[in-house]
């Protein structure tokens, strides 16, 4: 199938854009006032300031969530002040709060290995963010971010509807793509967002940054959802259930501190010695044990998946040929993806669909999300809910 690019904002055009205090989101502003639009400024307010000081003067990581977020938002503020573009801070924390980070906790907990950043960029960035800037009574032509994504409209109806909704693109500097993330985007937010970074590599970016004198050229980017040294303080609320780690025969080989310290596919930290290494195969949440194995075991030919997002909801009815990543760091694999029966004992939220790799995949991990693509294009995705 082939794809339309969709228009960029133009002189005029009143603009928002969303400000985190990096270097993208930055350039964005800058570059579409150099087009004469009018620029809004926003930034999320997500710090309850709920976690305590680290311990003997530790630094943090970049991170999404943390109380360096006063920092990120002044330098929002003075850029710009400096380049007269309107500012604003939307408090979205208690959402936040509710919809990603006791997710992110409660999917732990349950064995399974979330992707808070797929549920912040759906349900906060573009979502309680955009209704936040709507409810002070801002009037915009278009929404735009720093994401390194595309926006298209596909040149024909989507599974043989008229439907011919916004979908997500893959960027062209393949590198920095984040279309992954922004799967979950439903196509009608997404007919006046904009990704004016798209098209960009991120080494341009910074020397655009910098032809303009831009602080945030030289700030270091984000890495984590939180800071790593506030991991363990997130989940103090309750405390953890210790169990057995068993191996593939059910032989125990130690003692695990609770399910949600553990992954699919991690080897570090397990606390467990044997002649070769051992990986975290499996979590069993309702027997409280986490299962290890050799390397060779975690390798998988397909999942099964639902909570799916289809582009304007239009979901396929039969199988068809695709590409998939099972995670943001895996290289995208041939596979066929159908429409999945439960079997009786099965239960899923929404329609399921078995994705079927051409290769076998590594460590498959239940709660991450399978994204399906076609032409470079987002057709779809859901949550892993088994392997097999």
């Amino acid at each position: 199938m082939d794809y339309i690019d969709v228009e960029m904002p133009k002189a005029g055009d009143t603009v928002v854009v969303g400000m985190s205090g990096g270097v993208d989101s930055t350039l964005v502003a800058m570059l579409l006032k150099e087009r004469g639009c009018r620029v809004i400024g926003v930034t999320m307010a997500l710090w309850k300031g709920d976690l305590p000081p680290l311990p003997n003067g530790q630094k943090l990581h970049g991170s999404c969530y943390g109380p360096d977020e006063k920092d990120d938002i002044e330098a929002c503020r003075k850029f710009c002040a400096e380049n007269g573009i309107d500012y604003h801070v939307i408090d979205v924390k208690d959402e936040y709060h509710k919809q990603v980070l006791e997710y992110f906790k409660a999917e732990y907990r349950a064995g399974r290995t979330p992707n808070p950043c797929i549920r912040c960029n759906s349900l906060i960035k573009f979502g309680a963010l955009i209704k936040g800037v709507e409810a002070m009574g801002i009037d915009y032509d278009w929404f735009c971010t720093g994401h390194y994504a595309k926006i298209v409209h596909p040149s024909e109806g989507l599974w043989g509807t008229e439907e011919r909704p916004a979908m997500i693109a893959c960027a062209s500097d393949v590198t920095k793509d984040q279309a992954y993330f922004l799967y979950r985007i439903p196509s009608k937010t997404l007919e006046k967002v904009r990704f004016p970074l798209g098209f960009t590599e991120k080494k341009d970016v910074f020397r655009m940054a910098r032809e303009r004198n831009l602080a945030a050229a030289e700030k270091a980017e984000s890495q984590d959802f939180i800071p790593p040294e506030y991991f363990e303080e997130l989940f103090k609320d309750k405390p953890s259930v210790p169990g057995d780690i068993i191996d593939l025969d059910g032989h125990v080989l130690g003692r695990h501190r609770g399910i949600e310290h553990y992954t699919i596919g991690q080897r570090k930290g397990l606390g467990v010695s044997a002649p070769y290494p051992l990986y975290v195969h499996s979590i069993d949440a309702k027997e409280n044990l986490v299962v290890l194995a050799k390397d060779g075991d975690l390798k998988c030919s397909g999942l099964v998946a639902d909570d799916f997002a289809w582009p304007a909801g239009v979901a396929p009815k039969e199988k068809f040929d695709a590409m998939v990543k099972i995670r943001l760091a895996s290289k995208p694999v041939k596979c066929t993806v159908e429409p999945y029966a439960p079997k009786d004992g099965e239960s899923f939220n929404g329609g399921a669909y078995m994705v079927t790799f051409a290769e076998p995949q590594r460590a498959v991990a239940p709660g991450q999300s399978a994204v399906i693509y076609r032409d470079g294009v987002i057709a779809g995705g859901g949550v892993i809910s088994r392997s097999f």
